[in-house]
């Protein structure tokens, strides 16, 4: 694995051993604290974040990496300069470069025009590493994870992308209910199903939140994206079907409640579950570091 651009450019088996991997860090962390000794790794943030930014951070520390955290003080990527002369550059220096950007296409121009690795973060299409902790914290509830029946419900964006193409590609079964208008990405979701049929996925999509029964797992998101400057008041009504509480979670007969956070309490989701006993939150967000540093791992081995 040279990159990780997005969870699509995986194949099952590799999608398998980065959770297997990530599994065996997160329970003998110190069998890798040595395993980037040596190693420099760039992180670069257009976009404000907690987990990401703190759990990637970390993360390389203890994998005895050495970590530099650039934002946008030298003023927005691609104006200063370009995004093809920034790669090259950073990688006279750097081992790798983990980019949290705006537009997915600057992840591509990183990884086209640098010569280290990269890792996407977050872009606009695309949310590989919080699908990757999304699927440890399901495999450490099922034993097959493939087994796990996965709802996700609210607006389709990058998060969804990265899910859907993640259950696609273990075999999963997953329904993405959404409001008529905020479906995922047309072309993403040609490139799942086609995907589902290769690997024997079951991807669904409809608007009609009564295909909430029968899921294990339901996963929600903010209903407006970072950086999108519609009122909540504008979409409100059209959301509030979709919002998950206990009522839905009783009518999916769903155990877990997941959200990659952060999260608008009271609105998308109520506190009676986001604390409830099945919420899977804070299993989610601490899985972000340990499943991105198998992908590190991986990448350096």
């Amino acid at each position: 694995m040279k990159h990780l651009l997005s969870i699509k450019e995986l194949t099952q088996q590799q999608l398998l051993d980065l959770i297997a991997l990530a599994k065996t860090i997160k329970a003998n962390p110190a069998e890798y604290r040595h395993a980037l000794a040596g190693k420099s790794v760039v992180m670069l943030f257009e976009k404000p974040s907690l987990r990401t930014r703190v759990s990637f951070d970390i993360g390389i520390n203890k994998l005895g990496g050495h970590c530099l955290y650039l934002d946008q003080q030298n003023g927005e990527l691609g104006q200063r300069e370009s995004v093809a002369d920034f790669a090259a550059n950073l990688s006279c220096w750097a081992d790798a470069i983990v980019a949290r950007t705006y537009s997915h296409t600057t992840i591509e121009q990183l990884a086209e025009f640098g010569t280290v690795p990269v890792i996407n973060a977050l872009s606009d299409l695309y949310h590989p590493c919080q699908a990757l902790a999304d699927f440890l914290t399901l495999a450490e509830q099922f034993d097959d994870v493939s087994k796990a029946k996965l709802a996700y419900v609210g607006d389709g964006n990058n998060v969804t992308h990265s899910l859907m193409y993640g259950a696609a590609i273990l075999g999963a079964t997953m329904t993405v209910i959404c409001p008529a208008g905020n479906f995922p990405d047309g072309y993403v979701v040609a490139e799942v199903q086609e995907l589902a049929k290769r690997y024997g996925g079951k991807i669904v999509l409809t608007s009609d939140i009564e295909a909430i029964e029968g899921h294990d797992a339901i996963y929600t998101d903010t209903w407006i994206s970072m950086g999108d400057p519609t009122p909540l008041s504008d979409i409100k009504a059209k959301f509030a079907p979709f919002q998950v509480n206990k009522a839905l979670m009783a009518k999916a007969g769903a155990h877990f409640f997941m959200h990659c956070l952060p999260a608008h309490r009271g609105v998308e989701v109520t506190d009676e579950v986001m604390d409830g006993a099945g919420s899977l939150i804070l299993q989610q967000a601490e899985n972000r570091m340990h499943a991105q540093n198998a992908v590190l791992v991986s990448i350096f081995s």
